[in-house]
């Protein structure tokens, strides 16, 4: 395995620190505040962190103790992870979404003696299973309205309470936080992110410092970003591709603009003007099919030309990626293009991104190709949280449609006889927490996770295929990938939210299918269906019949018994808060082929 550079940090902490000493005055965060942005510096940022830290210090919290953060992604939750990284103890990450019974489970299975949680709902899930919780002794609330307060004022406290406390215990000893940095080793716990268990309860991925430290630094490997970038970030930071990138942004130090409020993204991406974005599939499907539906509802002479600029685009990106020259004539079309076309659509997303990274799922290859042809190239990056997130990812100069890149510098990956995917190297877990024999199926002893996925590498770069418990295999003995069935529908229809396609022990396969709302209701005011609701429009015989349409058409792209002999469209989109979706917007097949058990059943009725 390729050597680690020895210039690695030991620690989150020292990560911070160090990027603080070179880049003092350089923007860190950006944050909305009443409808403007508002920025800390480095020096800034870290005059609240040393404070957060401080604080836990004094409150008694000890080396690799947990510190639980529920919140939503906003400024608030880096400083408070920060802080307690810095303070030497470990974050357990727990989604806003999750319901008081798995806050209480998580809460106690990592043994996390405070939660700093983000408002009234959040610490009304704890104080619900108070009695569940005997080790913990500190609510820390980071919106101060909480109602609880004088209810309950030995046992939570507000974030800004915590910093006055940290304040006046570094005004006792000013080396207190540095000297906690200094403590820490590299095989030390940072980070306790807890993903969906077999047994139906949530498993904690151990995550050291020396994970992290290794993810920032092969990363900064790449060159493809640099200390000018800047980094839009919606992404859940309870989730391990929100916070790897925030190892990412210690490393090379770029500034990043904190807004977890998905309905915002684009509006956002105007304002703040980044250079790149990571985010799921779904948001570049939806941006994607909002800017063709634009197109094609003002028809005539300009959807010609929307049309005319991606085939021209199309083919210049294919002669790039391909290392060949674009002849003279195509150059002066494409600059027409760009011109009438590119340059707007990059205007909607702030006019200055150079790639995006798409995770957490497989992106569709005509929506790649889409946005390589529109010049914002999405590259696409692998990897889980049991691997620190980050362990293949393209690059924007090198992009193979359909491949996740080649493993990050000091990874090892190999491919098993039946086809997983195998990894080795620093980002992988050192365990389940308190889950020996769990971790020894997917841990050997020698350091190679198995991943799950089944997959392929292809020049030096994997290829995902499928899940590997995901295989669906029908009464007739046919093996089917959902995923690749599932990635070919959204590509193909601008008006899909979601389809989960189904057939396990089945004799044919179908499918449950949701609608975007914002793209079925413009649809509707054209087809003169205006006044009808969202649920409306899910069970009306011309929207059954347009969907029907793109089915045909996705049917004819895939083998006979691949095809989709029925489907539903489900009256309401799925949701994090019903189990139909992850926060990172994957879907949860089983919940849903749960939920909706009996509409699939009587697809199956002769």
């Amino acid at each position: 395995m390729p050597p680690v550079v020895a210039d690695r940090q030991n620690s989150f902490g020292e990560m911070f620190t160090d990027r603080v000493t070179l880049t003092p005055n350089n923007e860190a965060f950006r944050y909305p505040v009443d409808g403007t942005w508002k920025s800390l510096t480095w020096t800034q940022t870290k005059d609240r962190v040393f404070a957060i830290s401080a604080g836990l210090i004094a409150l008694g919290i000890k080396p690799e103790e947990r510190v639980a953060i529920a919140a939503n992604t906003r400024i608030e939750w880096i400083l408070a992870d920060l802080g307690i990284l810095c303070a030497g103890a470990a974050t357990t990450t727990i989604y806003p979404s999750t319901a008081a019974a798995d806050v209480s489970y998580i809460t106690s299975d990592s043994g996390s003696r405070v939660v700093i949680a983000e408002d009234q709902t959040q610490v009304d899930k704890l104080l619900s299973r108070k009695d569940e919780l005997p080790d913990l002794f500190k609510i820390i609330v980071m919106d101060s309205s909480s109602s609880s307060m004088s209810k309950n004022d030995d046992l939570v406290i507000t974030l800004a309470e915590l910093e006055v406390m940290g304040a006046a215990k570094l005004a006792e000893d000013a080396e207190l936080v540095n000297k906690s940095i200094a403590a820490v080793k590299p095989d030390d716990l940072a980070t306790l992110i807890y993903t969906s268990g077999t047994t139906g309860k949530p498993k904690g991925v151990r995550l050291l410092h020396s994970s992290w430290t290794y993810e920032g630094w092969a990363v900064e490997q790449m060159n493809i970003i640099s200390v000018d970038d800047v980094q839009y970030l919606w992404l859940p930071l309870s989730h391990v591709f929100g916070k790897v990138l925030t190892a990412v942004q210690l490393r090379i130090g770029f500034s990043t603009a904190v807004d977890g409020n998905l309905d915002r993204i684009i509006e956002n991406l105007a304002v703040v003007k980044p250079t790149f974005m990571a985010g799921a599939p779904r948001i570049f499907e939806k941006v994607r099919a909002r800017v063709m539906l634009t197109a094609q509802g003002e028809g005539g002479p300009k959807a010609k030309i929307f049309d005319w600029a991606f085939s021209v685009g199309h083919q210049v990106s294919a002669l790039k990626l391909a290392g060949k020259p674009v002849p003279t004539v195509l150059g002066l079309k494409h600059g027409i293009a760009q011109k009438l076309v590119f340059s707007k659509v990059q205007a909607r997303l702030g006019g200055r991104i150079r790639f995006f990274v798409s995770g957490s799922a497989a992106l569709s290859r005509p929506v790649a190709e889409w946005y390589a042809a529109v010049g914002m190239p999405v590259v696409e990056g692998y990897g889980l949280s049991e691997t620190s997130a980050a362990t293949f990812v393209g690059h924007p100069h090198d992009l193979v449609f359909g491949t996740v890149g080649p493993p990050l510098f000091g990874t090892e990956v190999k491919i098993a006889e039946d086809g997983e995917i195998l990894v080795r190297g620093p980002g992988v877990m050192s365990g389940y927490h308190n889950l020996p024999d769990v971790t020894a199926e997917v841990l050997s002893a020698d350091g190679w996770l198995t991943t799950g996925d089944i997959g392929e590498m292809v020049d030096g770069k994997l290829k995902v295929t499928d899940r590997k418990k995901d295989l669906i295999k029908t009464s007739g003995g046919k093996y089917i990938a959902p995923q690749k069935i599932e990635i070919l529908f959204k590509a193909i229809s601008p008006y899909a939210s979601q389809i989960v396609v189904h057939g396990e022990g089945r004799k044919f396969v179908s499918a449950l299918i949701t609608l975007d709302a914002d793209a079925i209701t413009d649809w509707a005011k054209h087809n003169g269906l205006e006044d009808k609701s969202y649920a409306e429009l899910t069970k009306d015989t011309a929207v059954k019949s347009l969907v029907d349409s793109q089915i045909t058409e996705l049917n004819s792209k895939l083998e006979r018994w691949e095809t989709i002999k029925k489907f539903e469209i489900l009256p309401k989109d799925l949701t994090i808060e019903d189990g139909g979706i992850t926060p990172s917007l994957k879907v949860r097949r089983k919940n849903v082929e749960k939920q909706y058990g009996k509409l699939l059943d009587g697809l199956y009725k002769d």
